[in-house]
């Protein structure tokens, strides 16, 4: 018995291929459906999977498990005031910060401001930031030639500089930066060391595009400050930062004798709950998009169904003949589902390709990052199998119901 049920299996696989063969035009456009709407899936996952790695990317290019404290808050009188602007941090709320809070890897104050670079007839103008030599490490940047900013540097207030590769490329074109001296605002700075590209950020900013000075020589001996625009903070991991963020807000308050949290007259921004945010926001675009591709595999199975249906009204006689000479309900229902089911694995694995190659043109063509996954491509060629049986079934169901006398008499 399991043999005849083999052999029965095996014949509707291939009454179902010659049957695809024979109606070539037919076959092709009820595939199309099929293949469109898997390879649409695939490529628009695809694409939702590399946002999601692309967030990552420039995340983690700014540093990982950051904190960021801003001035800003209320005023004495009560007013908002923008964050980053005021004058409430200072370089000794940052050593306090290094010196009193455990599970920080990394503390650099900063302050920028916008200068112009000259060196002989090139100039270029950009954001000068005052740091300490620790931002280096936090910013995730590698010191390509030369060497960074030392403790030496900052207690000498020195003008020494070190710089990215767009500085480089646009005020050094015959390159060899190292040792060379930059005029910025008119003050000559010596450049120490030339960062490693490290190419834009997802709001398109050059990441290249960045000087860096010790902190105590931009705040005396360019800017005249005494505050720091804000201070970045690296923990130690992402399993403490939540309690590091805690706890720099509970020292600042002690500092700035603030007794109220709502008075605070800074914020910390905790750039692992930005990602997290990213993350989200990008899942329910992929979510999205998966949908919105899904629709057309669900007009493929209507196509799947379509032309069963006509298969079953072209075929009557056929199956009357079947019945008279013994076939039962069971055999003819499984005959139509494999044919429905052998259109929508052919279309599965042609619509595999498809999204595949989708998905790299995607990738070459507008250069936006692609992910290709690969339980995506079994789920999207089970559901495309899926359909095909599901929209098959009322066609074979018909099929496997037809009266054989009523079936012989059809012409």
């Amino acid at each position: 018995m399991k043999g005849w049920y083999t052999i029965m299996f095996n014949e509707s696989i291939k009454m179902a291929i010659d049957g695809m063969i024979s109606n070539k035009l037919r076959t092709l456009l009820t595939l199309l459906g099929i293949i469109i709407g898997v390879g649409a899936v695939i490529a628009m996952v695809s694409l939702g999977f590399g946002v999601k790695e692309q967030i990552k990317e420039n995340i983690s290019r700014l540093g990982s498990n950051l904190l960021i404290v801003q001035s800003g808050g209320r005023t004495a009188t009560g007013a908002r005031i923008q964050a980053g602007s005021g004058a409430r941090l200072t370089y000794d709320d940052a050593k306090a910060i290094e010196k009193n809070i455990d599970g920080i890897k990394y503390v650099a104050p900063i302050v920028s401001r916008g200068y112009q670079l000259v060196v002989g007839n090139q100039n270029w103008t950009t954001n000068v930031q005052g740091s300490t030599p620790n931002i280096i490490d936090i910013r995730d940047y590698t010191v390509e030639e030369g060497r960074n900013m030392t403790e030496r540097d900052m207690a000498g207030k020195d003008r020494v500089c070190v710089i990215g590769k767009t500085i480089v490329d646009n005020l050094f074109p015959e390159g060899d930066a190292v040792g060379k001296t930059i005029r910025i605002n008119l003050a000559p700075f010596k450049v120490v060391g030339v960062l490693g590209s490290k190419g834009q950020s997802s709001s398109g900013q050059d990441q290249d595009d960045v000087v860096f000075v010790p902190l105590t020589t931009a705040q005396n001996r360019m800017m005249g400050i005494t505050y720091v625009n804000n201070i970045t903070i690296q923990a130690e991991n992402e399993n403490v930062i939540d309690a590091v963020q805690a706890e720099v807000e509970n020292l600042l308050r002690t500092r700035h004798r603030i007794k109220n949290p709502d008075d605070d007259d800074f914020s910390v921004r905790n750039l692992a709950a930005l990602m997290d945010t990213m993350m989200s926001t990008a899942n329910t675009i992929t979510m999205l998009l998966g949908c919105i591709a899904a629709i057309s595999l669900l007009v493929g199975g209507i196509g799947i169904m379509n032309i069963m249906l006509v298969s079953v009204t072209e075929r009557t006689r056929e199956i009357g003949i079947r019945k008279a000479l013994g076939a039962t309900y069971n055999n003819i229902l499984l005959q139509f589902l494999i044919e429905s089911a052998v259109i929508g694995i052919i279309g599965g694995f042609l619509g595999v390709a498809l999204g595949i190659g989708a998905s790299y043109a995607i990738s070459a063509f507008a250069e936006w990052k692609t992910v290709i996954s690969v339980p995506i491509i079994i789920i999207a060629v089970v559901f495309s199998v899926g359909i095909g049986v599901f929209f098959g079934i009322y066609p074979a169901r018909k099929a496997a119901l037809l009266d054989p006398i009523e079936a012989l008499r059809y012409e």
